[in-house]
């Protein structure tokens, strides 16, 4: 099965899995450099260095658990595996990192936005929901089920509910823990590039 996947698919997701087991080894390290770390810390965070610009890159490949990296990865290997099928390497590439940075910076603004305690971020959810926007893009009509509860529905449907909760979760502030607008922001930045491809009459 692995080999039916695709290159880079599946290149990300042996990324993910060896950094996950590396955060084993090197523990809080890894999160102190590598993780989304809003634009200031308070000094009783003085083992991370704040901000630096190739966060918004590495944030995405670090999980803080078994169960959110599975979760991540399944869902990079069910709509990842799809579009880089229908993209090609080069497009796949480009609409995975601009949803992961897009999430990056909504996580930012919303950070600063909100001031407080700085916590990181860590997670591929942001390029995985710029992923599921693509896949209701580009399949609108392809049925999805829920695992709980297992409800079939069109793609479309799905993505708009998911992003109207993701919303409504992130405004009312449930979830605590949860970046609701960095999974917002990687939707967005898919959007965008989905247009400006568009616009350049791509298919």
């Amino acid at each position: 099965m692995f080999q039916n996947i695709p290159p880079l698919t599946r290149t990300v997701l042996f990324i993910n899995v060896l950094v996950f087991l590396a955060m084993g080894v090197f523990g809080n390290g890894l999160i102190n450099t590598f993780a989304l770390w809003p634009w200031s810390t308070l000094p009783e965070y003085g083992d991370a260095p704040g901000f630096q610009v190739w966060q918004i890159i590495t944030y995405s490949f670090l999980h803080g658990s078994f169960t959110h990296l599975f979760f991540n990865m399944f869902a990079l290997y069910l709509f990842g595996s799809e579009l880089e099928r229908l993209f090609g390497e080069r497009r796949f590439f480009q609409l995975y990192f601009a949803s992961v940075i897009a999430a990056a910076l909504a996580q930012l603004v919303f950070s600063a936005a909100m001031g407080g305690e700085p916590y990181p971020t860590v997670g591929a959810s942001g390029g995985v929901f710029g992923l599921l926007l693509a896949f209701a893009w580009c399949f609108p009509n392809r049925q999805i089920v829920l695992l709980i509860p297992p409800i079939p529905m069109p793609a479309w449907l799905f993505v708009t509910l998911y992003g109207g909760l993701e919303l409504i979760l992130g405004v009312t502030g449930t979830q605590e823990g949860v970046a609701h607008f960095a999974h917002l922001g990687g939707m967005l930045g898919a959007w965008i590039l989905l247009r400006y491809w568009r616009g350049r009459n791509w298919r």
